[in-house]
């Protein structure tokens, strides 16, 4: 006597050695001996024998009609074995009891289990919902044979170009398009972004970068709704004051402006006045909600991105001859040792004399001109020479406080984009193609201009700082607890002290058309400027208010995002620029981990034959190919051109930080070819 019996799922068969009222024991064509409980014995045979059965029902079970099957099959709970005989004859043999058992278990959208042996087929419109899933299910599998079959052949069918980024960076590892990718990349042993380059689902280098970005951080576009700037409504007093801004060209978003009164009277007063969108967007407005949403603008070369509307930036902007409402610090010297008298913040209508753009004066305005040993034929020279003696004078005392002085030993680099037009593509508003000339300058970290405006926002942000802190109101601050490697900068609500900055505490609170957590320290400096000592009663933030938290999480996220992008769109264009200049051979410096910085561009790369040498040392490298879709540079050293490496090159903790930036931005992809290894009908249905 022989039994078929159900195992987990598994139907087996074998030879019965014993039967008890409970179980049986069975021994299988392999020999092995299993005790199997009675209630999972389905079939009792005498022949054929066990293997035979099992092979003769699997074929005889493709053949049965499910469909007809389940016409014939009764509305309540069956067993397989009186449908084996309504559907083969009353006499059905235990070969076709087994082939009607395996067809039944095999198709549970047409029939539902009911335990050991018993079934009850599903009801129409489940059955027709099901069968519609399968057929779906079939077509996609079809679909995605196709589609892996044209990107093979380097044809990219525009579903999956319209999906490129949510392919590469954020898949559905489900999605037929993403199963296509992978098939096809595997079949054609090549990796998943050089098959999509050469199949044309990327456009250009350029735009895949910056597509990318705007597919991971703004998914809806970069437009504005159509939004109305808010009127500041408070009764403003007019500055006595001719205030000067100091930006580059390109600036739009002008958010601070300098102002010195009393030169010569041996008591000045210095005037920094920040622009205040605080006094008319609200805390939870639409432009509010926006600003949050983007939370800062985004630069790249040639190009922005801003965090408001044009229009709704040039209601509150301190553009050149116009009374600008301003929060203003105003911070009283003594004339002859800069000593700090005391200091007071207003809110006002700032007169704005003039827009001073230090991308054209740097030449012009310089140390000797601001110290005398040069003329100085420029408007504001008096005012100018007071503010970089003061600015020279607040870094000298910072740097005591710091232990060490700031080393700015590499130059800022400029990008300059110029289009088929001969037309600088920030200037006209035209988003770059990625196909300009590129122009890349230099402007040495701490010129007299920029130490000017570096000292004076630093002087305001730690200023109101102390001054929130004092009266209990709280801001969004920027601290370091030392100078140590591995201390990094953190933002959070405690007044702490800056150490990077040498400074008791460091808010942001200058860039409140560019920042938002600047816009956030606005509102609660309004209010100390209203308020005073009851300040913490009425600021839009409380202490211990989650919303701050939630700022700064935000923030910090969005702004190391952008700051990222930026860096990968520099190193895109000045890859660009060693192509279109023909630069084959750079002179650079040594760092870590096989890595060099090139004197002259903001690059760094790894380089052949670097591994070996120390930190500093001085090489020459051959560049032996780039890659822009990638960012890779391929490069060896051919030459050292120093006997010994320099013992210093600049604070090591900026050499760190710097090497991270620069290397931000490396192509990272979520897609996965082992993941072809899963069946495509594994999709779901869509």
């Amino acid at each position: 006597m022989f039994a078929l019996f159900d195992d987990a799922g598994k139907f087996q068969a074998g030879r019965v050695m014993s039967e008890a009222d409970s179980s049986m024991q069975i021994e299988l064509d392999s020999g092995k001996r299993v005790k199997v409980k009675a209630a999972n014995v389905l079939i009792k045979f005498a022949k054929p024998a066990p293997a035979e059965l099992l092979a003769q029902a699997a074929a005889q079970s493709a053949d049965i009609d499910v469909d007809l099957v389940w016409e014939v099959a009764p509305e309540e709970d069956f067993g397989f074995d009186d449908l084996a005989r309504e559907y083969f004859s009353a006499s059905a043999d235990a070969v076709q009891q087994a082939a009607m058992l395996m067809r039944l278990f095999e198709t549970p959208h047409y029939f539902h289990r009911r335990g050991k042996g018993r079934f009850k087929k599903a009801p129409e419109d489940i059955l027709k919902q099901a069968l519609a899933a399968i057929e779906r299910k079939k077509q996609q599998a079809l679909q995605i044979a196709q589609w892996a079959e044209a990107l093979a052949a380097g044809s990219c069918p525009q579903p999956i170009k319209d999906q490129l980024y949510k392919i590469l960076f954020k898949p559905d590892k489900n999605g037929p398009e993403y199963k296509a990718v992978v098939e096809a990349a595997k079949a054609a042993q090549r990796a998943p972004l050089d098959l999509l380059k050469d199949a044309g689902a990327i456009d250009s280098p350029y735009q895949f970068h910056f597509k990318r970005f705007l597919f991971e951080h703004f998914p809806k576009g970069t437009g504005f709704p159509t939004l109305e700037a808010p009127p500041i409504t408070d009764t403003l007093p007019l500055a006595a004051v001719q205030a000067f801004s100091i930006d580059d060209s390109m600036t739009t978003e002008i958010d601070d402006a300098l102002s010195v009164q009393g030169l010569g009277t041996g008591t000045v007063v210095y005037g920094i006045h920040i622009a205040a969108p605080g006094l008319a967007i609200a805390p939870g407005s639409p432009v509010d909600t926006l600003a949050r949403g983007r939370m800062s603008t985004v630069y790249m070369p040639g190009h922005k991105i801003t965090m408001l509307p044009d229009d709704v930036v040039q209601t509150y902007t301190l553009i050149a001859g116009r009374d600008c409402p301003a929060v203003s610090l105003y911070v009283t010297f003594d004339e002859a040792t800069l000593e700090v008298k005391g200091s007071e913040t207003r809110l006002e209508r700032v007169p704005i004399a003039a827009n001073l753009r230090h991308d054209q004066l740097d030449s012009v305005i310089t140390d000797a001109t601001l110290t005398g040993e040069a003329p100085a034929d420029y408007a504001f020279a008096p005012e100018l020479a007071f503010a970089f003696r003061l600015a020279k004078h607040l870094k000298a005392r910072r740097e005591v406080v710091r232990g060490k002085p700031e080393n700015f030993n590499r130059p800022d680099y400029t990008f300059k984009l110029i289009g088929a037009n001969g037309v600088n593509t920030m200037s006209d508003g035209i988003e770059p193609t990625g196909t300009e000339q590129v122009v890349i300058g230099t402007r040495q970290r701490g010129s007299a201009l920029d130490l000017i405006v570096a000292e004076a926002m630093i002087l305001a942000n730690s200023t109101w700082g102390g001054w929130l802190a004092e009266l209990g109101v709280p801001g969004i601050y920027r601290s370091q607890a030392s100078l140590a490697p591995g201390i990094k900068v953190r933002m959070g609500t405690k007044a702490l002290p800056h150490a990077g900055m040498g400074v008791s505490q460091y808010t942001w609170a200058t860039s409140p058309l560019r920042r938002y957590v600047d816009l956030v320290n606005q509102w609660q400096i309004v209010a100390c400027a209203k308020k005073g000592r009851t300040a913490a009663l009425v600021a839009p933030f409380k202490p211990k208010d989650a919303e701050l938290f939630a700022v700064i999480s935000g923030f910090d996220g969005a702004y190391s995002a952008y700051n990222g992008f930026q860096s990968s769109m520099e190193r895109y264009w000045t890859l660009q620029y060693l192509q279109q200049q023909q630069i084959t051979e750079l002179d650079a410096a040594v760092m870590v981990n096989g890595l060099v910085r090139a004197d002259t561009l903001p690059l760094v790369f790894k380089a052949i034959g670097a591994d070996g040498l120390p930190r500093h040392a001085r090489v020459r490298v051959r560049i032996t190919g780039l890659d822009a879709l990638t960012l890779d540079v391929h490069a060896s050293v051919v030459a050292r051109l120093d006997d010994n490496a320099p013992t210093d090159a600049g604070d090591s903790e900026a050499d760190a930080e710097d090497e991270l930036v620069d290397n931000a931005g490396a192509l990272t992809l979520a897609i996965d070819v082992s993941d072809a290894d899963a069946p495509a009908g594994d999709a779901p249905a869509a």
